[in-house]
């Protein structure tokens, strides 16, 4: 599918580079902020089109919450019904949850399944037991455990990804989805954080059933809980045998009966 971009204008240029000056940063250094090439950034500049995937690196770049309001059609509408022909769009989730909720995973899992590959380029060029604590930016990091941070090595992010791959094969195929390991929640929370952030950078969002727009918070339904945030984005320090401690996460721990 193809990527969803916010189409320049020349307002929108004029902010960025004015908030650049603002906050006394170069174009390399905004670049390297935003997880982009030095190039990609000057076409912001230059009011050309962007990427909804890179957006939350241009805010995070700029210490921007959202990009500015722009004017209608600025923004590229998300619709529902385009991502049902999507390969990770699962009806058991649409059914169970909402169409939100099978949006939220078909979207987030492409854009987490992009930060995992570019992660995994940079530290295949790393000595080995490299982590991404090292790596110059990473979108992932950013959204991970802080405790486990010298765990997030290659072999790590490998993992992630083919738990992921598993997932979307199953929501592609019309499967019954639980998460039945640590893993599969962060990846299931990852996603719907990742998609979030896409669908509040939208102006007008046009989902089947109007109380899907504000239910994100159908990953703890499907969890039945919200351990993973109790456990893993709390200041709890976890021992090795805590069900949520690095070492379980890929163990079978949940609906496993």
């Amino acid at each position: 599918m193809a990527q969803k971009i916010i189409q320049g204008n020349e307002t929108l240029a004029r902010q960025i580079k004015s908030r650049r000056n603002e906050l006394g940063l170069t174009i390399e250094e905004a670049a390297s902020r935003a997880g982009v090439g030095t190039k990609t950034w000057c076409r912001y500049e230059a009011g050309e089109s962007i990427r909804m995937d890179k957006c939350k690196g241009l805010c995070k770049a700029l210490n921007w919450r959202v990009l500015p309001e722009q004017n209608a059609g600025t923004h590229d509408d998300i619709f529902a019904q385009e991502y049902k022909t999507h390969e990770a769009w699962s009806s058991f989730l649409e059914n169970t949850f909402g169409a939100r909720a099978a949006m939220s995973f078909a979207l987030g899992s492409d854009i987490l399944l992009d930060h995992i590959n570019e992660d995994l380029t940079e530290l295949a060029s790393m000595p080995a037991g490299s982590h991404l604590g090292q790596l110059s930016v990473s979108l992932l990091y950013e959204g991970l455990p802080k405790q486990f941070l010298m765990h997030y090595d290659y072999d790590f992010l490998y993992q992630m990804k083919c738990t992921l791959q598993s997932m979307r094969h199953r929501a592609k195929y019309d499967q019954s989805i639980a998460a039945h390991s640590v893993m599969e929640e962060l990846l299931f929370y990852l996603c719907n954080e990742e998609a979030y952030i896409l669908i509040e950078l939208n102006s007008e969002i046009n989902i089947p059933d109007e109380e899907d727009v504000f239910s994100e918070e159908w990953v703890f339904d499907l969890f039945d809980d919200i351990d993973i945030v109790s456990y893993l984005y709390s200041d709890l320090y976890l021992n090795s045998d805590h069900p949520y401690h690095f070492l379980q996460w890929n163990d079978q721990q949940f609906y496993t009966k």
